[in-house]
């Protein structure tokens, strides 16, 4: 995913899930996407920006992610802000992150080196 997005043209205009809209499944973006509604699966994208109104359970992998409505699941990102908005459970695989002071979350946050997202090809498995 990583080594793709860096051969993607940055110049694309973003991408919007709407309030309204609620996702089961993958979601694929080669540049920036901005989700309000819901998505039940997993995102992959250049950037990623989670709304305070979106609510997304899942993965996602990016290279940056900016967290301010309700996240639970794993993200893959070298850099990651979260907001003082933000809800999150689960865990947050980064190489730098900014978490505002407010921001909730009940998880983990290991720190990875950028050769780890750079190698990236498939996520690792979920321990029960």
């Amino acid at each position: 995913m990583f080594a793709r997005a860096r051969e993607i043209d940055t110049e694309q205009p973003p991408s919007r899930l709407g309030r309204a809209l609620r996702v089961h499944g993958l979601v694929e973006m080669d540049g920036e996407l901005t989700v309000d509604g819901t998505v039940l699966g997993r995102i992959n994208a250049l950037r990623l920006h989670l709304s305070a109104e979106s609510r997304v359970e899942g993965d996602v992998v990016a290279q940056e992610v900016h967290v301010e409505g309700r996240f639970s699941g794993r993200i893959f990102a070298q850099h990651v802000v979260v907001e003082s908005s933000a809800h999150i459970t689960g865990r947050i695989f980064h190489n730098t992150v900014s978490v505002a002071q407010g921001a909730r979350i009940d998880g983990r946050m290991p720190w990875r080196p950028p050769s780890y997202f750079s190698t990236l090809t498939q996520l690792p498995e979920t321990r029960l």
